[in-house]
């Protein structure tokens, strides 16, 4: 079946848990070993400047806390799948996220690719982008979204209601 799970995971929601879970699952009922991913995008809001790149005291540490969030968040995932006895590396990437996921995919050599789906649709899917639907379409491999539990969605939409009622 499936040898290598890369798990393509973001830090600014929810999302990444169930995504991880649901490997951690698979991984375990096939015997895999799990790469989990998180990229940096230059397009997150949180993004240093990329000037941030040129190399001064003040800029390193704005990359640095940059940084921090994402390799925790791997690193807790990692040592908790470890400890379940499941190979598990990680890898932090920086640039378009659909384009490192698949590229570190098909280098790799992953049999499958865990994504979730943050539910964007109509104008803010084709004004931000889907990151799943790009995966879906140029992976190298099988691809498996997982689709968030019904009341993060919910949840979504009641702040939507709430921040447009005010």
């Amino acid at each position: 079946m499936f040898n290598k799970i890369l798990v393509a995971l973001n830090r600014s929601d929810n999302m990444s848990q169930y995504v991880f879970e649901d490997a951690l699952e698979l991984a375990k009922a096939t015997k895999s070993s799990l790469k989990l991913l998180h990229v940096l995008s230059v397009d997150d809001k949180d993004s240093p400047n990329i000037l941030a790149l040129i190399n001064t005291p003040e800029n390193k540490k704005r990359w640095e806390e940059f940084e921090k969030p994402g390799i925790d968040l791997l690193k807790a995932l990692a040592d908790k799948a470890n400890a379940a006895g499941i190979a598990t590396e990680y890898y932090q990437g920086l640039g378009r996220p659909g384009y490192i996921i698949c590229e570190t995919a098909r280098v790799w050599e992953a049999g499958l690719i865990m994504i979730g789906r943050r539910g964007l649709s109509g104008m803010s899917e084709l004004i931000l982008g889907s990151v799943s639907n790009y995966v879906t379409h140029y992976a190298p491999c099988s691809v498996l979204v997982v689709q968030a539990p019904e009341y993060i969605y919910t949840e979504k939409i009641s702040q939507k209601q709430i921040a447009t009622a005010n």
